[in-house]
């Protein structure tokens, strides 16, 4: 009997361990269960957790604010609201996200669900603010200050231009300078063998000079420093000087055997580079007889000139890759050069900071430089990825656009010294080769082998309120 029910207890036990497995084996999808518990032997729970991690949050609201203006600003606006109306934080002041040094991190990393105790920052007390019991706003108080307070308007370039002017027989020449504005606001623009001029108040077209008749072309055009006097270089060598009041040629000065395409102003003094590899300076007042200066240092053609802002200082740059600077009374170069790898034609004087001159190289080069006169030290480099045409300073802050060729042919807005750009104005079909800067110091005009002039609002009028204190100047720390 004993024997019998051991083998009834043990077919008993068979029977519902192969029911248990069989209740296991079975599928998921056939059972229904009203919870599911998931495994947590591998967790920790002094570990806070988020239901939505930060990277996956989309851009952060400071990157919109540098890129989109207006709209950045206010996509900062609401998640400063958010963060109040939610998460309880009484942050009042925008230029915690606007701020472009803490533009791209978060103000607070704080995640909706916590597991853990939290721990208390007594470094930073929480700024408790009372709402108005007659207050009707669903709001808090911090959120509504933030809505009421004044914001600085944000700066907007224009993409487009706000004037274009046909030049026909504009040429598509990389060493040449066909393009001025005057202090008295004319326009003054070399057109084949004419040099014409175009008031930007009247909007009236004269014809300064016609060369035509010895089959010469004009190949630089420069207007005087008060506005009474434009050079203009030509394709035989020779530069003759107008006064616009009477229409009048008042001079003619010979020297060079090449063509002329650069001319740069000192007073009454007239600088001119040639493809003759010569910079000559001659005094307008003086009779054509009178010996002129002769700078040589240029291996091949000058196709820029300019003089510094305190007309002590003439930089030069030519087809030879060189970069040169001279003063008003050595006729061999100061400072020489050479890191550019292609023609340096753009060529400006900062007018901001003493002694800082900026250059750009040509197709081969592509790179705006900058460098410190005063100690002949290379500063900084930028590569812009298309070739260098022009360079010119904004008048009241410190900015600085520069024009482009191949292969882009745009126009970039610079701020320095970060050297991020501003603004990237595109329309020329061909190189910007030509470049000036109104007497306003707010617009600019550019033209290029479209035969094409554009007119560009690029640079503030209002001169900027920080002080930018330059490291170039050598009177800043004197006390």
């Amino acid at each position: 009997m004993s024997t019998m029910e051991s083998i009834d207890e043990r077919i008993l036990r068979q029977t519902k361990l192969s029911v248990s497995r069989d209740l296991f084996n079975v599928r998921p999808s056939i059972l229904n269960y009203d919870r599911f518990i998931p495994s947590r032997a591998h967790n920790n729970w002094e570990t806070s957790y988020a239901t939505i991690s930060e990277g996956s949050r989309g851009p952060q609201p400071g990157k919109k604010a540098r890129e989109g203006g207006e709209a950045g600003r206010d996509s900062s606006v609401y998640n400063i609201i958010l963060r109040n109306e939610i998460l309880g934080e009484n942050n009042e002041d925008i230029k915690v996200q606007c701020d472009d040094r803490q533009a791209l991190t978060p103000i607070k990393s704080r995640n909706l669900f916590k597991y853990g105790t939290p721990v208390k920052n007594e470094k930073t007390p929480v700024k408790t603010v009372q709402a108005s019991p007659y207050s009707l706003s669903p709001l808090s108080v911090s959120s509504q200050r933030l809505l009421r307070s004044p914001h600085k308007a944000t700066r907007k370039i224009s993409r487009i231009p706000f004037k274009v002017l046909d030049a026909p027989e504009l040429q598509d020449d990389f060493y040449l300078n066909l393009v001025d504005w005057s202090v008295q606001n004319v326009l003054s623009v070399g057109l084949g063998s004419c040099v014409y001029l175009w008031s930007a108040c009247t909007s009236q077209v004269t014809r300064l000079c016609d060369l035509s008749s010895d089959g010469n072309v004009v190949t630089s055009v420069a207007w005087s420093e008060r506005g009474h006097l434009v050079a203009v270089g030509t394709h035989n060598g020779y530069v003759t000087v107008w006064d616009v009041a009477v229409n009048k040629q008042v001079n003619k000065l010979q020297g060079h055997t090449a063509r002329v395409g650069a001319l740069a102003w000192n007073g009454d003094v007239l600088s001119s580079g040639s493809r003759d590899r010569l910079i000559l300076q001659r005094d307008t007042r003086t009779p054509p007889t009178v010996t002129e200066r002769r700078l040589v240092g240029h291996r091949q053609e000058v196709c820029g000139l300019k003089w510094s802002p305190d007309n002590q200082y003439l930089a030069s740059g030519g087809n030879d890759n060189r970069l040169y600077v001279w003063n008003a009374q050595s006729l061999s170069p100061v400072q020489t050069y050479t890191d550019h790898l292609a023609a340096v034609k753009a060529i400006a004087w900062s007018p901001h900071h003493h002694g800082l001159l900026a250059s750009g190289g040509g197709t081969a080069d592509r790179c705006i430089r900058f460098w410190n006169t005063l100690t002949g030290q290379p500063m900084q480099c930028v590569d812009t990825g298309s070739q260098v045409c022009n360079l010119a300073w904004s008048k009241h802050s410190s900015e600085l656009v520069s024009t482009h060729g191949y292969s882009q042919n745009q126009i970039l807005v610079w701020k320095y010294p970060s050297l991020t750009q501003v603004a990237k104005l595109t329309g020329h079909s061909y190189r910007v080769l030509y470049l000036a800067l109104s007497p306003d110091g707010e617009a600019i005009v550019t033209g290029a082998g479209d035969e094409t002039l554009r007119f560009w609002n690029v640079f503030s009028k209002a001169r900027s309120q920080k002080e930018t204190r330059s490291v170039l100047s050598l009177y800043t720390g004197i006390r």
